[in-house]
């Protein structure tokens, strides 16, 4: 069961630790003491003001294991400050094993700032952990998807729409890529990973696949140059850039265009066109 008082303390004090600033919000004129809002930490967590606002005041259901992610994730909590909020949430702290689906707080405040610029924190499968309001303009809504379908190379070879994202002719290219990519974690993890389970259903589900596979290419590697098909704006030239937490094994995805080119300017119509839907 959950230890509500200390749930209740905790998530308070960390609330009212946090600035405005840190978590990519104004700070505006009519704010009268620090801290975040509990309606402000309900939008960071992807929850109702109402919810979040009985756990700090001790009532309601206990929050489930996914609640209590989504709480860590809106309140940039350490590894350590997560485990300890599962603890008074009454579960077990998740197994650092499967960390690299905590984004590190110092990865999670440089994206905030990054709203309007595509950016997105991707696990080292290809799991789209977080993503900025461009970056789903961009390239659609990649934190929808469920089981195996989290991992880019996984949809590359079973779902083709996840291909409409990149110009027919790039797609030998980026199917390398993936697949080298994957064979990289793999040998990391070893044979009882998530990343083995992705390459035993891949093997079984696309033929592309096991021939790609077969080739041993392991000189394939993402480029740093990418184009981007959209719906909308035709094609997109962006540079990729990448910063990297080693402790989370995970990687921040920044995608910008040289000022004064007509993709710089492509990137900046993104707010004004919406989200993509086609993928």
């Amino acid at each position: 069961m959950a230890d509500r008082a200390q749930l209740a303390e905790f998530l308070r004090a960390r609330r009212e630790a946090l600035q405005p600033e840190d978590v990519g919000l104004p700070r505006g004129s009519r704010r009268r003491t620090g801290g975040l809002r509990r309606e402000e930490v309900a939008a960071l967590c992807g929850m109702s003001t109402d919810y979040y606002t009985r756990i700090e005041q001790q009532r309601g259901p206990n929050p489930s294991e996914q609640m209590l992610a989504a709480i860590a994730r809106g309140l940039h909590l350490s590894l350590a400050e997560r485990d300890h909020l599962f603890r008074v949430g009454g579960h077990s702290a998740p197994a650092r094993a499967l960390r690299s689906n905590h984004i590190n707080p110092g990865i999670m405040r440089i994206l905030d700032r990054l709203d309007d610029t595509p950016a997105l924190v991707l696990t080292r499968l290809g799991e789209t952990l977080r993503q900025t309001r461009l970056a789903t303009a961009l390239l659609g809504d990649q934190m929808k998807f469920t089981g195996m379908a989290r991992s880019t190379v996984y949809r590359w070879y079973t779902d083709p729409r996840s291909r409409l994202v990149y110009p027919e002719d790039d797609h030998p290219m980026h199917g390398r890529a993936f697949t080298a990519k994957l064979r990289d974690v793999y040998l990391l993890e070893g044979r009882n990973s998530r990343s083995a389970a992705v390459v035993d259903a891949l093997l079984a589900a696309s033929p592309e696949f096991a021939a790609v596979w077969a080739e041993h290419d392991v000189t394939a590697g993402y480029p740093e140059f990418k184009r981007i098909s959209h719906p909308e704006l035709g094609i997109i030239e962006v540079q990729c850039q990448l910063l990297l937490d080693p402790d989370q094994s995970q990687t921040l995805l920044v995608f910008t265009a040289a000022p004064g080119t007509e993709s710089h300017e492509k990137l900046q119509l993104l707010s004004v066109v919406g989200d993509r839907v086609d993928v």
